[in-house]
């Protein structure tokens, strides 16, 4: 099913303006915002049932729903599948999502956060289906689900699943090649299935927004007046089978700015990409761990540990502090393999390692960090 004409950015309310604590949206403040918003064409809202404490889907019904007509805006929601425990859950949350956000049917409607995990969970309570009749009823007009997990399971979900209309994946320049997030690889099977592509986290939760000055550097260089959030946006945008860029924006400047280069979307040139190409050579360089993910210790682990994944994750959290979920990407990483506090020492790893890399006291750090206390998000 064809998707509408839209310009190519949408609004992501997870980071809305608040008042002290992130469950107070400031109505107010974000009248303003989507006011400018739709003013300059900018009419897909992206919400979700977690977001800033369930207060997100509310605060879009008092700032934009009451505001504007129903057919002045597209809006998104998501089914929240960790609070699934029956089939008949679905109905349940639905009804209560459409009653905060005071709509009568979504025009984007997703499962929420699917992986290998999140999918068993879908098949055996019947998301699917429940996703597809929605479609039926007319109360989802556009169908697909977010995704974090690896390329092979975003295969076999679109391989299975008939009647998706979208992916909505993580893709941005400094998750481009990390083992655990793969966003080139995922992006890659989402258009070998000829489905659109939502992209979220592109400025990967406010990082890239704000790189080390050599990076700033690299892009100065080039255009000046260009913001770095501008040339990580416009890196997602520019990938094939991109439908919309989904940037969460908690202030009006943040707003102005990326609207005015995405009023008329240029994709970036090969210059462009060259600088690109520095920046991730400079965040690469960074990395505390330096695992080339040549699978070599993979191979041969009796623990089946997938050890680049934990590397990547533990890198991730080392460059960018708590963004982006280190926690759930190391769950994901260790799902149906062997956690790093498995590692039995057995220097199988270490022998195969080209990098000589100390796997055994590298794997301690990773198991302390993420399986003896909870990282904060």
């Amino acid at each position: 099913m064809k998707l509408p004409e839209l310009k190519k950015l949408g609004f992501g309310c997870m980071r809305l303006p608040v008042l002290e604590k992130q469950s107070q949206v400031d109505i107010e403040a974000l009248k303003v915002i989507i006011d400018y918003s739709l003013d300059e064409g900018f009419n897909y809202f992206d919400t979700a049932h977690p977001y800033h404490g369930g207060k997100s889907e509310t605060a879009l019904r008092e700032a934009l729903v009451k505001r504007y007509p129903r057919d002045a805006f597209y809006l998104a929601d998501k089914m929240p599948p960790w609070e699934i425990k029956t089939n008949a859950d679905y109905q349940r949350i639905f009804d209560e999502q459409l009653e905060r956000c005071g709509v009568t049917y979504f025009d984007f409607y997703l499962l929420h956060n699917m992986g290998v995990e999140n999918y068993e969970l879908m098949i055996k309570t019947k998301g699917f289906e429940y996703l597809r009749s929605l479609k039926e009823q007319g109360k989802a007009n556009y169908i697909g689900f977010s995704f974090h997990d690896a390329p092979e399971v975003l295969d076999r979900i679109l391989t299975e699943q008939e009647g998706i209309d979208f992916v909505q994946l993580q893709v941005n320049y400094a998750d481009w090649e990390r083992e655990s997030i793969q966003s080139r690889a995922c992006l890659e099977v989402a258009n070998k299935h000829g489905k659109p592509i939502i992209v979220m986290e592109p400025v990967k939760g406010g990082a890239l927004a704000r790189p080390v000055d050599p990076i700033k550097q690299i892009f100065a260089k080039i255009n000046p007046e260009a913001s770095p959030a501008s040339w990580a946006v416009r890196f997602a945008a520019s990938q094939k089978g991109v439908f919309l860029v989904l940037s969460g924006m908690t202030e009006l400047s943040q707003l102005k700015d990326n609207t005015a280069y995405m009023n008329h979307f240029k994709p970036l040139i090969a210059e462009e990409y060259d600088a690109i190409d520095e920046a991730m050579k400079i965040i690469n360089a960074s990395t505390v761990i330096p695992c080339t993910n040549c699978q070599y210790c993979v191979d041969t682990c009796p623990q089946n540990i997938n050890i680049p994944a934990l590397f990547s994750v533990f890198n991730m959290q080392e460059q960018f502090g708590n963004m982006n979920f280190p926690q759930m990407h190391y769950a994901r990483a260790v799902a149906g393999r062997g956690k790093a506090s498995e590692c039995i020492a057995c220097g199988q790893c270490e022998s195969h390692c080209p990098q000589h890399i100390a796997i055994i006291e590298d794997l301690k750090k990773v198991a302390e960090r993420y399986e003896k206390k909870r990282v904060s998000l």
